[in-house]
């Protein structure tokens, strides 16, 4: 397996990622489940958030590391 490869499936697996967690981001702050949120400092939050949005910017900065490198990756051939 070539870095080229790796970089692949590093990035398709961080956009997967980043989508999953994005819906799930998208419907703990916006929805009617917000409403039901745990209040800041409870358990399942992280600094008053629910993990699901660190897991979100977490796989958005891995993707565009992973784009970024593979486009070089592929200036450089």
């Amino acid at each position: 397996m070539n870095l080229r490869s790796l970089l692949l499936a590093i990035l398709g697996i961080s956009i997967f990622g980043a989508l999953f967690s994005g819906v799930l981001t998208y419907q703990e702050l916006f929805l009617s489940t917000a409403a039901s949120c745990p209040a800041p400092g409870a358990p399942g939050t992280v600094f008053g958030y629910p993990a699901c949005v660190y897991g979100f910017f977490l796989y958005l900065i891995l993707s565009l590391m992973s784009g970024l490198a593979l486009k070089k990756t592929h200036r450089g051939s």
